[in-house]
This record gives structure tokens, C-alpha cells and sequence, in this order.
């Protein structure tokens, strides 16, 4: 049994619980891959990742990533949690503001941003490409949006590294009240591949510019309390559709009150349409894993 140093973090978050929690062993050397999935299927939060020394020299860091069903070749909360937790350990310093981590996504930039608690990071998430432009009326889509008053964008398929449907609602009171129709989001989660259904509406709030909900409906069916690749998806749909809100493409979504969590997601979609994903991250638990 060894002893490696474990900490749980929420990101996304100015505060303990409003974000997307995340399990980070930063000594993961020696770990086959047996082991990481058993870890991850023990913590039981939405991913556990594990931290290697860099084998590349542009690289900060190595990564893995663990669901606690199987891993995961590039997740957004993760990738961004992940790095707080490398740099509050000492393992590794920015050069000229950026991390780069080396997962089974390849080497992926993260941009550092202060210090403390008000530091963000914010991870360029891989290049996301449209699929599919899709009709309401589709008949995969109509048991999951029959009854949802829709905007003016048409649902697309995107993928970003993980694979997402993307609806516009009406307005952001539609999307706060709507429910999940579970069965159906499964059923097309499976038919096209894709993690589920994620829904969005433009918001008047002072804070954000749109309010997001992710329903994931596969391999397990539950509501993402904060997920940076789904939003770095919407970005790039966004984008391609001219129609990102705020300035500069710089806006910030609102994710997870209706299942309990309050994260705020910092997207950033710079002059070479790359697509940056972040925020701030909590630490919550600091200790050690006995494995």
C-alpha cells in the first residue's frame, strides 16, 4: 500500500459547493490502469484524475482522467481542476502565464490568471467541429424537445473531444423549469453516440449571458452540475452561428442551480476561434490516499 497525496476541489466555484467536484491523486506513478479505474469508481464523483511527471518537454504535467465507469479522453472541469491542484503542490510553474497538460487529448494549453483565491484557469479545449444541423421535428430530438419552447438557433450535434447536442430554449425562466425527459435523453445518447442533450437560454443577469443545463444520457443518466467541455462546444456553435453574447467573445454561463450547485463558467473564444473554458476552483479536502 502506498501513500500519495489526494485532494477534492470544486470548480467552477468562488465557494465550497457551488461547482463540479473533482478528486486529483497528484502521485499517481506506479498506478496501472486497474487501479485508477477502481480509485475513481471508489471517490464516486464525476471524475477523478491522476497526475504524472511530464515525458515531453513542452509539457507541464501528464494526465489521466477516470469517470467512475471508464476514462475519459478530455473533460473540461477536470482538465481546469487538475491544474489548480498541480500548482498549490508546487509541481509545476506557468511560463508566460500558460500550463500545458499531456493527456489522451494531446497537449492542451491552460491559461493562468492571478493568484489566490481569485485566480482563474481556463484550459483551450480541443477544436470542436459541427456534425449536424438538426430540425426540431427530427424525430430522435422530438421526444426530448417536443414540449420545450424553443429559440431561434436550430438543435445541432457538436464535437468537442466529447460528443453534445445543443438546443436553445426560449428564455432562461423556460430552462430553469424544464424536466429532464430521462428515457428519451437515453435513448438518443445512445443512437447518436453523443453524451445527451444540453440546453441553453440567453439571461438579462448581471453576472452571466446565458444559463446552461447539460442532461447527460449515457453511459449513466443524471444533470451535470458544471461541465466546461459542453459549454466549449456551445461556444464553438455559437461562434460558427455568429451569435456568442457579451464582448470580445468573452462571456461568462450560469450552470447546476437546479440540482443543487451555483458554477460560473468563463468562456473565451480568441481571434483564432479557439475556444477557452474556466473559472475559479475551491480546494475542500487536502490529505493523502492509502492505496
Amino acid at each position: 500500500m502506498t501513500s500519495r497525496r489526494y485532494v477534492q476541489l470544486d470548480v467552477f466555484a468562488d465557494r465550497p459547493g457551488a461547482g463540479n467536484p473533482l478528486a486529483v491523486v497528484l502521485d499517481a506513478e506506479g498506478l496501472d490502469d486497474v487501479t485508477m479505474q477502481a480509485i475513481a469508481r471508489w471517490t464516486r464523483l464525476p471524475e477523478t484524475t491522476f497526475v504524472f511527471p511530464a515525458t515531453k518537454p513542452e509539457a507541464s504535467y501528464g494526465i489521466r482522467i477516470f469517470s467512475p465507469r471508464r476514462e475519459v479522453p478530455f473533460a473540461g472541469h477536470p482538465s481546469v481542476g487538475t491544474a489548480h491542484a498541480v500548482l498549490e503542490a508546487g509541481l509545476a510553474t506557468p511560463r508566460d502565464g500558460l500550463l500545458v497538460q499531456d493527456g489522451i487529448a494531446g497537449l492542451l494549453p491552460l491559461r493562468v490568471i492571478g493568484s489566490g483565491a481569485t485566480r482563474t484557469i481556463a484550459v483551450r479545449t480541443p477544436r470542436a467541429k459541427v456534425m449536424e444541423i438538426a430540425s426540431p421535428e427530427d424525430a430522435r430530438l422530438r421526444d426530448v424537445l417536443g414540449s420545450l419552447p424553443l429559440g431561434d438557433l436550430p438543435p445541432a450535434l457538436m464535437d468537442g473531444g466529447r460528443r453534445w447536442w445543443l438546443a436553445e430554449l426560449r428564455d432562461e425562466a423556460a430552462l430553469r423549469s424544464a424536466t429532464p425527459p430521462w428515457e428519451a435523453i437515453g435513448k438518443l445518447a445512445h443512437e447518436t453516440e453523443s453524451m445527451g442533450m444540453c440546453v441553453f437560454a440567453r439571461s438579462d443577469d448581471p453576472v452571466y449571458f446565458l444559463a446552461v443545463r447539460a442532461w447527460v444520457g449515457a453511459p449513466a443518466q443524471f444533470e451535470d452540475a458544471a461541465s466546461g467541455a459542453a459549454n466549449a462546444t456551445l461556444a464553438a456553435w455559437l461562434a460558427s452561428q455568429n451569435a456568442l453574447p457579451g464582448n470580445d467573445g468573452r462571456y461568462r454561463i450560469s450552470q447546476g442551480r437546479e440540482v443543487g450547485y451555483d458554477a460560473i463558467i468563463e468562456l473565451h473564444v480568441d481571434g483564432e476561434g479557439e475556444v477557452w473554458s474556466g473559472g475559479r476552483i475551491c480546494n475542500v479536502v487536502t490529505g493523502r490516499i492509502d492505496w
